[in-house]
């Protein structure tokens, strides 16, 4: 008889054959996420209970979703930055009431954006911010987020302006600092910091919070000038409405938010996927977050997606399906049920100190150093997306990381290598010349050419005068266009194909053309115009081609 403990689910997230394990693994990753996803509220600008409503709703309805085992969906240092940020725009007096609704607006846009998403079929949209912009984007990110809490670590209060204006503004106001709030910061920081070198993973912020709000009772933080958290309401979340009238003024915002959670978040799925763990599906991944979202939305939740630090703590506790996700939300809803009255003496720096320990492993200098050693160029992409969210702000700066990434793509692009094919000596081997291989020979009369990568408006141009040069300056009978090399080529550039090929001075073949590219060479009617004589298999063809003609002809005649 089979073991009912051993049953699998048929969605792709299979029960762990001791459920009990994830159960405990779901409950020890909670006194990391919990912590942390109070702590996000804040940096959002939100009271602490709605990143309480973030680690109950959204985590439960992924994990019935979601096609990652062990993904932990919650709020993350970014989304919590980028939401700041948007609800700044449209309350900036911070009015709770109209912060709770303007929140939830902002996460059920986003989560109807994420849906959208999928019914359109863009899950491959998250592929297109690459490695280097995204490691600058989120070093903005977590300056930002440092310079941000380093006021409620001292103490001191500024008015919020662009980054470079605050930084200006704290160093200013550092003769204000207050001694007892610095103290409950720096004590908290070195606590965060020795336990994670110690014990990476552990329960730090549960420890650290547990004790700050001790001291904060026994202490009277409170009355020494130490902010606290002040007044949690208890029991479960309230029902949230979203408000239409908002909608335009947030989509933009939106979008941007959107955009980070799935990025984060298929990252995150993808970066802890196990050995015999079903692949990570990017369009079932849209569904879920999107949907996690609009259930966060309508109890008071703030924008939710997947994030590594937290995903990795469940893997480091031994979790191995979404069943420590559902405990983590349980664990949530006990705190929401019994503890929220002890919570509201948790001082400000405590939570501000957790923000900082997590979000600083956003500042990676070690892969600035890595991008530089491979190339220079998307390393100054990686710098330019990070002023760009210093510059310009947060959500200004998805924008920039996105655009230059489309730059970086439209460079690369649109100046394709163009090789000119020689033969090994002694071999049947064909290869790009190289100055590594000045041995290689060339066929006298012959120049073989092989351009890579699509060949499309944007390139053309530059293909095409790069082709007449070396035409110029090698100066054969026949020029041999090798397109084995392009996987399509679209209708602009076969049009300016076409049109060199009737105005040259010498023969040109195509050889070598792949299916989509000789399709396109015969709707235009081009392999007509070439006739089979100059439409040849493949690059040896041509060369045993020309030989034969070499052979059959006086050297004097044009083949």
């Amino acid at each position: 008889m089979r073991d009912p403990g051993k049953a699998r689910r048929t969605d792709g997230n299979r029960v762990s054959p001791d459920l009990g394990h994830d159960v405990v693994a779901g409950l020890t990753a909670a006194t990391v996420v919990l912590p942390k996803a109070m702590a996000y509220a804040t940096v959002a600008g939100l009271p602490v209970s709605v990143g309480l409503y973030t680690a109950f709703v959204p985590p439960l309805v992924y994990g019935w979703l979601g096609s990652s085992r062990v993904l932990s969906v919650s709020s993350t240092t970014t989304l919590a930055i980028l939401t700041g940020a948007e609800l700044g725009t449209v309350v900036p007096d911070g009015d709770p009431a109209r912060l709770a609704v303007a929140a939830a607006t902002l996460t059920a846009l986003v989560g109807a954006l994420l849906l959208a998403a999928r019914v359109l079929k863009l899950g491959f949209i998250a592929s297109f911010i690459s490695v280097p912009v995204l490691t600058g984007f989120k070093t903005g990110i977590g300056l930002v987020i440092l310079l941000d809490q380093a006021p409620k670590l001292l103490g001191l209060h500024i008015a919020k302006q662009s980054f470079f204006a605050d930084l200006a503004s704290v160093v200013r106001h550092l003769p204000e600092i207050s001694l007892p709030t610095l103290a409950v910061g720096g004590t908290t920081l070195a606590i965060l910091i020795g336990m994670e070198r110690l014990k990476p993973h552990s329960p730090a912020p549960l420890i650290v919070a547990a004790a700050a709000i001790a001291a904060s009772w026994m202490l009277d933080l409170g009355a020494r000038g130490v902010s606290t958290v002040g007044p949690i309401p208890q029991g479960l979340p309230s029902l949230t409405v979203p408000d239409p009238g908002l909608v335009l003024a947030l989509l933009p915002g939106a979008v941007g938010i959107a955009l980070m959670s799935f990025t984060e978040s298929i990252a995150a799925a993808r970066a802890f996927v196990g050995p015999g763990d079903p692949p990570v599906d990017a369009n079932r991944e849209l569904v879920a977050t999107g949907s996690a979202n609009l259930g966060g939305a309508l109890l008071g939740a703030m924008p939710a997606g997947g994030g590594t630090s937290q995903t990795s703590v469940v893997r480091a506790a031994g979790g191995r399906t979404q069943a420590t996700s559902l405990a983590t939300a349980v664990a949530a809803l006990a705190t929401m049920l019994f503890l929220a009255g002890i919570l509201g003496l948790l001082p400000q720096a405590t939570l501000a100190a957790i923000v900082v320990v997590y979000s600083a492993s956003l500042i990676q200098p070690a892969e600035f150093r890595a991008i530089y050693t491979v190339r220079c160029m998307e390393f100054r992409w990686a710098v330019a997306a990070a002023i760009g969210v210093l510059a310009f702000g947060t959500l200004q700066g998805i924008v920039v990381a996105i655009v230059l990434s489309f730059l970086g793509l439209a460079l690369q692009t649109a100046q394709p290598r163009i090789s000119i094919i020689v033969r090994k000596p002694g071999a049947d081997v064909l290869r790009p010349q190289s100055l590594d291989h000045p041995e290689d020979e060339t066929v006298d009369g012959l120049l073989i050419l092989r351009p890579e990568g699509r060949l499309y408006f944007a390139n053309a141009q530059t293909v095409g005068e790069r082709m007449r040069a070396l035409t110029e300056e090698h100066k054969p009978r026949v020029v041999a266009l090798d397109l084995s090399r392009v996987p399509d080529i679209e209708y602009s550039a076969l049009q300016m194909l076409r049109e060199g090929i009737r105005s040259a001075a010498v023969s040109v073949w195509l050889v070598g053309c792949n299916p989509d590219v000789l399709r396109m060479v015969r709707r235009t009617g081009l392999d007509r115009e070439l006739g089979p004589d100059r439409l040849l298999f493949n690059a040896r063809t041509a060369i045993a081609r020309y030989g034969a003609l070499r052979s059959a002809t006086a050297p004097s005649t044009e083949p």
